[in-house]
């Protein structure tokens, strides 16, 4: 890894904190700051600064709202025979119609209780009376989705609590997009006015803190990273948290190691990561996020489950939806497993990480 003497990018105090070479290295990239760019103004004591940022985050999302639809276009042409079928539908077609529309939502990765739960509550209120034409029958269909999302995973924001800084963890299996998506939420949130440090937590991928270095210099956000290949991540997470709070960051982003859900030895450091950031900020970390890879639909569920139980995730990010057509794969992760999706990730350009949601969601794939 480049010394802090070869790059032009370092500020000159950096050269000023002595440390052994084995401790994490503090890298500040102190870029300017794009002009008419907002910032709120709060002090660590200003509690209110975190639901500033959430609620920035909000308006950012319900704006970018075309972002989201055109992110799920192959899940909603998938479910685009929907609307064939209830185009002329009338109550002797009934059975053929919901049964073809049962096979739509499998297609689309809803999975199979949710499928069934959905057609059966559309089924009844059918044959009740309640529900007499094809567009009666589709807005049913959007409304049970969206009360599956709001019910079980209702709290899409980011709950960073009242202490700065707030921890985020970022947690994952190989190749989901784990330090992408990471870089894509540092740019999102110093955009809203927080001030950002990254953790270089992925010590066991040798390219990890060159990638997260390069996100730090694009989006103009410090970062710390390992000088040793034999720093344990828990003491690069401790030294990242702890310099957040002597040079009064208001979040710190935490990288880990990808790791396989099976890897028990690996989802063990998993906790002492978790345990050793909690000692030096207490609640902390205030978010465990789990990237998941949007193009393994159902697949991800075992992942997901596993990494709950070890760790405890508190949100979902759910990558590459733009290149899948198993958008349904969201309800079911919400619906299995209680835990709501934060983000979704809806194609490579840094503001295609996007704050997840549900009514935007609904409307986006059946369209």
């Amino acid at each position: 890894m480049a010394t802090c003497s070869s790059r032009s990018l370092f500020a000159s105090s950096f050269t000023s904190i002595s440390r052994p070479s084995c401790q994490p290295q503090f890298i500040p990239f102190n870029l300017p700051h794009k002009t008419g760019t907002s910032r709120f103004k709060c002090s660590a004591g200003q509690t209110g600064f975190f639901t500033k940022l959430g609620r920035l985050l909000k308006e950012k999302a319900k704006s970018d709202v075309e972002k989201i639809f055109s992110g799920f276009s192959k899940t909603r042409n998938n479910l685009a025979v929907i609307d064939e079928l209830l185009l002329y539908w009338n109550l002797s077609d009934t059975d053929r119609v919901l049964d073809q529309l049962e096979e739509a939502l499998l297609v689309s990765d809803f999975g199979p209780r949710i499928t069934i739960k959905i057609v059966d509550n559309l089924r009844e209120d059918i044959l009740s009376g309640k529900l007499k034409s094809g567009k009666e029958i589709k807005g049913a269909l959007k409304r049970n989705v969206l009360e599956l999302l709001t019910s079980k995973g209702s709290k899409t924001e980011l709950q960073l609590g009242f202490r700065k800084p707030a921890v985020i963890m970022i947690v994952g299996v190989n190749g989901g997009g784990k330090t992408t998506s990471l870089g894509k939420l540092a740019h999102r949130l110093k955009n809203g006015g927080a001030k950002i440090l990254m953790a270089a937590g992925d010590t066991f991928r040798a390219a990890a803190s060159d990638q997260l270095e390069i996100w730090a210099e694009r989006t103009g956000c410090e970062i710390v990273v390992a000088e040793s290949e034999k720093a344990k991540a828990s003491s690069v997470l401790v030294q990242a948290v702890k310099k957040g709070k002597e040079l009064g960051f208001d979040i710190v982003l935490c990288d880990t190691s990808g790791r396989l859900h099976t890897n028990y030895s690996l989802m063990e450091e998993l906790i002492s990561c978790k345990k050793a950031v909690g000692k030096v900020v207490s609640g902390a970390p205030n978010e465990i996020l789990l990237v998941l890879d949007g193009t393994t639909g159902l697949n991800m569920l075992p992942q997901a489950r596993e990494f709950n139980e070890v760790v405890g995730v508190t949100g979902l990010i759910l990558t590459k939806l733009d290149g899948s057509a198993r958008g349904g794969c969201v309800v079911s992760v919400v619906d299995e497993l209680g835990i709501p999706v934060k983000f979704v990730g809806v194609g490579e350009g840094v503001e295609d990480l996007q704050p997840f949601d549900a009514e935007a969601f609904v409307d986006a794939i059946f369209a």
